[in-house]
């Protein structure tokens, strides 16, 4: 039994532990301190796996083009099911009360057109490049929220990352030998087995093992079941380990910085307008936002969520009331340290002669520049370190300015 689960999900000394694992703490980070000004900064990365419909979720019902577009799927700002007016253009999703609400109280924002710098429409290639903040797949085995960590000044506060999804997100993800980390994913396996782990490993890799002990000891403090996603419903998953997370995030010497992964958001069929498949995945996403906030408690003031995804979806709906891999999409902020109540958007319009390749939603916003802002406003890396570093050759995408409170 216990080779078993041995060879499932211990890959490597510096390997991730998978075989289904739905947490993953990292230990052994530096600490880091924040400026003069006392704030205690927390940032949070929730990544859509799958490409989120961009126009289905922020729709721009302003727009004259959109609803011929979107067909059966499009929202509007009247009916049985109406979306939530954000400005006179754009209107959120009405499966997202809570971001709206934040909306509203100036701590959350859109930033519409977005995307990264990849095209080719390939889930796995737009994925790396997501996470791996490169310009194209296949570069590197790191991620760019692992090097911003890396570039943090040292000081007296506590400063480590927290991982959680099916499979370690690559953003939070390297190999950062010399501030002597391991990561750690929590195997779904029974207390007794994991434990027997642990000592299998105690004297053939003491630091493995160390790292593994006390990712199992986060679990606990986690309260047990509440970063693990169970079968069944896809919504409460999503509120179970944003929930998790918050809880370990809000302690005094919890992480600082998290890394969320969410599947499914590949809606090629069926995908439903204000009502179906991704109004359901959409209420999670806003319930998750909620336990954030609720969990976080007084953090909460200094905390950024940015959601984003690799790539948008058609303008057009398919023939089976679906949309298929695109370019442009959305990417949301939410938090007390967010300089909210705005859609930021540079709008491209919908038009056939101005959609990216005469299909796709055109990105206008460069989702590294989003990232940087954001970067910058809460741990004062400098445009070098972001252009160099964090996202090596981006010196094109400058930090979004005016991002946080």
């Amino acid at each position: 039994m216990i080779d078993c689960v041995e060879n499932r999900l211990l890959t490597s000394r510096r390997g991730l532990l998978l075989g289904g694992a739905s947490f993953a703490a990292w230990a052994y980070l530096p600490k880091f301190a924040r400026a003069a000004d006392g704030r205690d900064p927390r940032m949070v990365v929730v990544i859509l796996r799958g490409a989120l419909d961009g126009l289905a979720t922020v729709a721009p019902v302003g727009d004259p083009d959109y609803a011929g577009l979107h067909g059966s799927i499009a929202l509007a700002a009247d009916g049985a099911h109406p979306a939530i007016k954000l400005d006179g253009f754009f209107a959120l999703h009405p499966e997202m009360p809570e971001f709206a609400r934040m909306y509203r109280d100036q701590r959350a924002a859109v930033i519409h057109a977005v995307s990264t710098p990849y095209r080719d429409r390939s889930h796995f290639d737009g994925q790396d490049v997501l996470e791996s903040g490169y310009a194209g797949p296949g570069r590197v085995q790191s991620g760019w929220l692992n090097r911003a960590l890396e570039a943090l000044p040292r000081g007296e506060r506590v400063s480590s990352g927290l991982a959680v999804g099916p499979t370690t997100p690559l953003v939070l993800r390297g190999n950062a030998p010399t501030v002597g980390w391991a990561p750690v994913a929590l195997p779904q396996a029974d207390d007794d087995t994991a434990m027997r782990l642990v000592d299998l490993y105690r004297h053939r890799d003491p630091v493995l093992a160390s790292a593994l002990s006390q990712g199992l000891q986060l679990e606990k403090a986690a309260t047990g079941d509440d970063m693990k996603p169970k079968p069944g419903n896809q919504v409460a998953q999503m509120r179970q380990v944003a929930r998790g997370a918050a809880k370990l995030m809000a302690a005094d010497d919890g992480p600082r910085i998290a890394a969320l992964a969410f599947d499914g958001w590949d809606t090629h069929a069926n995908e439903g307008g204000p009502v179906g498949r991704l109004a359901f995945l959409l209420g999670g996403l806003d319930g998750a936002l909620a336990e954030f906030e609720s969990g976080l408690g007084d953090r909460w003031r200094d905390t950024i969520v940015v959601v984003a995804t690799e790539f948008g979806r058609t303008a057009r709906i398919n023939g089976t009331d679906g949309t298929d891999h695109g370019t442009g999409t959305i990417a949301l902020l939410a938090g007390g340290a967010v300089k909210g109540g705005r859609v930021i958007s540079d709008w491209p319009g919908l038009k056939p002669a101005n959609l990216y390749e005469g299909r796709d939603l055109k990105p206008t916003t460069d989702l590294r520049s989003v990232i940087k802002g954001v970067l910058q406003g809460q741990f004062d890396l400098s445009d070098q370190v972001l252009a160099q570093t964090v996202f090596p050759d981006s010196a094109g995408a400058g930090p979004m300015k005016g991002l946080v409170a």
